[in-house]
C-alpha cells in the first residue's frame, strides 16, 4: 500500500513526475524524488488509507463520528477519480476501501444483476462498528461516484432529514418492476431505492447488512429494496429515501434535471427540478458517460475562473531523460481509404520530434493508389526507425483485422506505448508524441478537427443507441473556448495507448457490426478505461476524404481539394508570399503603368496545372474556329485548354474570388469585382506551334496572366508587351501574376517564345 500511497500523494500534489518505464533494462530512476516521496508517505500515513488484510481502514483509533465505506477491487480510473474528489473535500481520512486487490465475484453488473459481494464485504467491515451508536457510516460505490462536498456538509444534511438510514433514490425500479405497488407513495421526487449510496448510524446499517445471507452474485439492490419495502423494518430502522437529491444524486434518467454551476474556483451540481445541490453524484446505469462529462468539472477539476486544475496533476516529464531511455513507441499508420495530401501526411510523420530509433513503425495500406507514396516514404526513412512492418493492399486485410494485428504486434514488440494514426490526420506539432506521453493517461487523443468546421476526432456524448450525440460543452471545446484534458466516450484519428492497458484488458477493434473505432472505444468504456482528448495544445487537424475518390482519375487529385480541404489546399497551392503583399503597408510592384505584379501560386500549383493540362492533352488548334465558345469563333486564338475541360472551373472561379479579387481591390480601390469569368484557360507557346500572340484587347474589366514555368530554364523569349504604355514585362517569375485592365486601355501582345515551351494561365474577369 505504501507504493499506492506514494502514487496518491504525487497525484494530488500536482507535481510533474519523472518518467520511468519498468519494462526497460535501462529504467530511469530519480533517487531524490523517491526519497522525498518516502518522507511524505511516512509523514502523512497516519491520516491516509492503509491496507489491512482484505480491507482498508483508518489508522486513527478511538471513537469516530463519521466513516465512509466503499468497495473497489482494482484501482481503476473511476476509483482514482473518486479518491481525488474525496481528497478535494478533505474526506480521504474518512474513507475505508473494501476489497482492494481481491477477485471480483459479484457478476457483470453492467449487463446483469449482481453485486452481492459488496454486501458481504460491507458486512465484514461493519462488524467492528455495529455497537458504536454515535458513528455515522456512509456507503458509496467508487468507480462511478464523485464527491462535491465534505463531511461536515454531508453530516449536516443527513441529520436534518431526521432518519436513522437514508438511501439514495432514482426514477427507475430495478431489478424487479413487480414491486412498484409496494413502494410508499411520494408527492415529489424520485420514488425508488438505489443501493449505490446510503448513509446511517452504524447499528442500523449493521442490522441491514446482516439481515439475511446473500451470495456474491446475488443482487445487492434487490436485497436492500426488500428491507426498505418491509413496513416493520422500515419503521423500526427509520429508513428514508433521499427523494429530492439533498445528499445523493443518481443520474440515470434525470440528466436533464441537473446543471453544472460555478462559484469562483468551486464547481458543483445543481438539481434544477428540486432546487438542491447534492453532495455525492452517482453515474448509475446508463448515465456513466454523463458522469464522465460532469467529472471533467466536478471536484474543482475545471472552472471558468481557474481553467483546468486537474490538468496539472499526475504528469510525468521526459525533459531530463536521455534519448536512449525514452519509452519505446509503436506508431501504427493506417491508410484505409483514399486520402488527399498523403505526401504531406508522411512528411509530418517523418518530422516527429521523437527519436526514430525508439519508434517501431507499423503501416497498413489498403489503398493501391497510395502504394507509390508509401514506397517513397519507406525508401527515405526505413533505416532510421527501430523497425518497420508494412501490410500492403495485396494482403487483403480489412480495417478491423489490420488494427487488431497492430495491437498484437505492439505486445510482441513489448513497447511501452501504441500510437495509432489514421491517414486523415495532419500532425503538425512535431512534439506530439512526448506531449501525449507526459500527460500520463491510459488512453489520450490530441484534439483534431477539420479546419473551419465543427467535425472533430472525439464525441462529447453518446445517444441512447451508442452513437454520436453532442455534449453541451462540445462547441466550446472545439472552438477552444474551454481548454483542458477531457474525459470523453469516443476518440479516433490519432491516440496514444499505454501498452499495459492493451496487455491487461485486451481491447479489440471487433464488436458486433460496429466500425473499428466505435468497437475499440466501446471495449474500453465497458472495462472502465477512460479516454481523454487534450485541446490545451495545438496538435494539427483532420482532413475530409469523403469526396476524394471521385478525383482519382485526375493526374493530381489534391488540386481538386479546394472545397473539401481548403486549409491544406491553401498551404500546398498558394504562394508563400501572397499574404505578405496583401498587408496594408506592403507595396505591390508595378512594372508598367497600371500593370501590377504579385506572387499568387506555389510552384506546386503551377506544375500541377501544367501536368493536368498535358495529361488531358486536348489542346485547341490555334485557329479562329473554336467549338468550345458560343458562336464557335475566337477572334484572337491561342493553343489552350479551358478550365471547364479539366472540370476545374468552379474551383478556379472560387480561386479568383478568394485570392485574386482581394489583390485587385488593393491596387484598384473602389472597384468590387464579382469574380465573373467566362474565359479561363491555360495557354501553351512553342516556336513550332504558336510562338506569339498578336496585339489585342482582352474582353474583360481586368485580366490576370500567371507564369506557370521559368524563362531561361523551361523556355526562352516570351513576355507581354503593352503597346500604348510602351512597356514590356518579360521573365515573370513562376507563380507570379500580372493584373491589368482589359478592354480599352491596355492594348498588348504576346512576345515570341524562341525555344522550349512556355505556359501561362489567363482569366478575363468581369467581361
Amino acid at each position: 500500500m505504501k507504493d499506492a500511497l506514494c502514487g496518491l500523494i504525487i497525484s494530488l500534489s500536482g507535481r510533474r513526475k519523472p518518467f520511468t518505464h519498468s519494462q526497460s533494462s535501462r529504467a530511469f530512476k530519480m533517487a531524490n524524488t523517491m526519497v522525498l516521496v518516502k518522507c511524505l508517505c511516512a509523514t502523512v500515513a497516519i491520516s491516509v488509507i492503509l491496507v489491512v488484510g482484505q480491507s482498508t481502514v483508518s489508522a486513527a483509533e478511538g471513537k469516530q463520528e463519521f466513516v465512509a465505506l466503499t468497495v473497489a477491487t482494482d484501482e481503476t480510473e473511476g476509483y482514482k477519480r473518486f479518491m481525488r474528489s474525496a481528497a478535494k473535500y478533505d474526506l480521504a481520512d474518512h474513507i475505508e476501501v473494501l476489497g482492494m486487490g481481491e477477485e471480483w465475484k459479484g457478476g457483470d453488473m453492467l449487463r446483469f444483476t449482481g453485486g452481492g459481494q459488496k454486501i458481504k464485504l460491507l458486512r465484514d467491515a461493519m462488524e467492528k462498528y455495529k455497537d458504536k451508536d454515535d458513528l455515522i457510516v456512509m456507503f458509496t460505490d467508487s468507480y462511478d461516484v464523485v464527491f462535491t462536498a465534505g463531511a461536515d456538509e454531508i453530516l449536516k444534511r443527513f441529520k436534518e432529514m431526521d432518519a436513522k438510514v437514508v438511501f439514495s433514490s432514482e426514477v427507475y425500479l430495478w431489478p424487479d418492476a413487480s414491486l412498484q405497488d409496494q413502494y410508499p407513495k411520494v408527492q415529489q421526487g424520485m420514488p425508488y431505492l438505489n443501493s449505490g449510496m446510503f448513509i446511517g448510524y452504524a447499528p442500523q446499517i449493521w442490522k441491514i447488512v446482516s439481515n439475511s445471507q446473500i451470495g456474491n452474485r446475488g443482487d445487492d439492490q434487490l436485497y436492500y429494496t426488500k428491507i426498505f419495502l418491509d413496513p416493520q423494518l422500515r419503521v423500526e430502522l427509520n429508513i428514508k429515501l433521499d427523494n429530492l437529491a439533498v445528499i445523493f444524486q443518481n443520474l440515470n434518467g434525470v440528466t436533464d434535471n441537473v446543471k453544472l454551476m460555478f462559484e469562483g474556483k468551486n464547481s458543483m451540481l445543481h438539481n434544477k427540478k428540486y432546487k438542491t445541490v447534492p453532495a455525492v453524484v452517482h453515474g448509475n446505469g446508463a448515465s456513466k458517460v454523463f458522469l464522465d462529462h460532469l467529472g471533467n468539472y466536478l471536484a474543482n477539476s475545471w472552472t471558468p475562473d481557474s481553467g483546468c486544475l486537474s490538468c496539472q496533476e499526475d504528469l510525468i516529464s521526459l525533459k531530463d531523460i536521455k534519448e536512449e531511455d525514452y519509452p519505446n513507441v509503436m506508431v501504427g499508420l493506417f491508410l484505409e481509404e483514399p486520402t488527399p495530401f498523403i505526401s504531406e501526411f508522411f512528411e509530418h510523420i517523418a518530422e516527429l520530434n521523437y527519436p526514430k530509433k525508439k519508434i517501431d513503425l507499423f503501416i497498413h495500406n489498403a489503398v493501391a493508389y497510395h502504394e507509390e507514396s508509401v514506397e517513397e516514404f519507406l525508401n527515405s526513412y526505413t533505416d532510421q526507425y527501430h523497425s518497420v512492418r508494412e501490410l500492403p493492399p495485396s494482403y487483403g486485410l480489412g480495417d478491423h483485422e489490420a488494427r487488431n494485428r497492430a495491437l498484437n504486434y505492439c505486445l510482441q514488440l513489448k513497447t511501452q506505448y501504441f500510437f495509432s494514426v489514421d491517414s486523415v490526420t495532419m500532425l503538425t506539432n512535431q512534439d506530439i508524441v512526448q506531449l501525449l506521453i507526459e500527460q500520463n493517461k491510459n488512453v489520450i487523443a490530441p484534439f483534431l478537427n477539420r479546419p473551419y468546421k465543427m467535425w472533430s476526432n472525439f464525441w462529447g456524448a453518446l445517444s441512447n443507441d451508442g452513437f454520436y450525440a453532442r455534449s453541451e460543452d462540445y462547441s466550446d471545446i472545439v472552438k477552444g473556448n474551454k481548454r483542458g484534458v477531457w474525459n470523453v466516450p469516443f476518440i479516433n484519428g490519432a491516440y496514444l495507448v499505454k501498452s499495459e492497458v492493451i496487455e491487461k484488458y485486451r481491447p479489440s477493434y471487433l464488436y458486433s457490426d460496429l466500425d473499428s473505432d466505435m468497437a475499440f472505444c466501446r471495449h474500453l468504456r465497458e472495462q472502465g478505461i477512460f479516454m481523454y482528448v487534450i485541446n490545451s495544445i495545438y496538435f494539427g487537424h483532420l482532413l475530409d476524404n469523403e469526396n476524394f475518390q471521385a478525383y482519382l482519375n485526375r493526374k493530381h487529385p489534391d488540386m481538386y481539394q479546394m472545397f473539401d480541404n481548403r486549409y491544406d489546399w491553401d498551404l500546398k497551392y498558394i504562394h508563400a508570399d501572397y499574404r505578405k503583399v496583401l498587408e496594408p503597408d506592403a507595396n505591390v510592384t508595378m512594372p508598367c503603368p497600371d500593370v501590377y505584379k504579385f506572387p499568387l501560386m506555389s510552384d506546386t500549383f503551377t506544375q500541377h496545372l501544367i501536368e493536368e493540362a498535358e495529361h488531358y492533352g486536348k489542346w485547341s488548334d490555334g485557329t479562329n474556329t473554336d467549338s468550345r465558345l458560343q458562336g464557335g469563333y475566337e477572334n484572337v486564338p491561342t493553343r489552350d485548354i479551358h478550365m471547364n475541360q479539366l472540370e476545374f472551373e468552379q474551383h478556379w472561379l472560387t480561386f479568383l474570388r478568394d485570392y485574386v479579387c482581394p489583390m485587385q481591390e488593393k491596387v484598384f480601390p473602389g472597384y468590387y469585382s464579382r469574380a465573373n469569368a467566362i474565359m479561363n484557360f491555360i495557354v501553351r507557346y512553342r516556336p513550332d506551334e504558336q510562338p506569339f500572340l498578336r496585339p489585342h484587347h482582352d474582353s474583360s474589366t481586368f485580366t490576370i496572366n500567371v507564369a506557370l514555368n521559368r524563362r531561361g530554364i523551361d523556355y526562352e523569349g516570351g513576355g507581354a508587351n503593352f503597346l500604348r504604355q510602351n512597356c514590356s514585362v518579360v521573365g515573370l517569375e513562376r507563380g507570379f501574376s500580372l493584373l491589368h485592365p482589359g478592354r480599352l486601355t491596355h492594348f498588348h501582345e504576346g512576345l515570341p517564345t524562341t525555344s522550349g515551351t512556355r505556359y501561362i494561365m489567363v482569366s478575363f474577369i468581369d467581361p
